[in-house]
């Protein structure tokens, strides 16, 4: 069975685990209207290398713990300063 792949936000870090928040976007059945559900994923971060803020890709993995069910895919940088000089160089 292939593993999953979420991507989200970092809102809570702590010892080798971070919490990443996905939002998606879902049709309500009756009215149609698009609303946004939020749910929150315990993920495992082994070196501590990532900050709260952060965008993450994260993939399910074996338990390692009662929670955390997922593991690290990738990472991108919001506010980093090659990201903004990359885009600057290529416009």
């Amino acid at each position: 069975m292939p593993k999953r792949l979420l991507s989200g936000v970092i809102v809570s870090a702590h010892s080798k685990t971070i919490v990443v928040e996905v939002t998606k976007r879902v049709r309500h059945k009756l009215y149609k209207k698009i609303i946004k559900r939020t749910k929150r994923y315990h993920a495992h971060d082994e070196n501590n290398e990532h900050k709260i803020g952060e965008k993450v890709t994260i993939q399910e993995s074996r338990p390692i713990s009662k929670i955390k069910k997922w593991i690290i895919h990738d990472s991108k940088l919001e506010g980093s300063n090659k990201w903004f000089k990359c885009n600057l160089i290529c416009l």
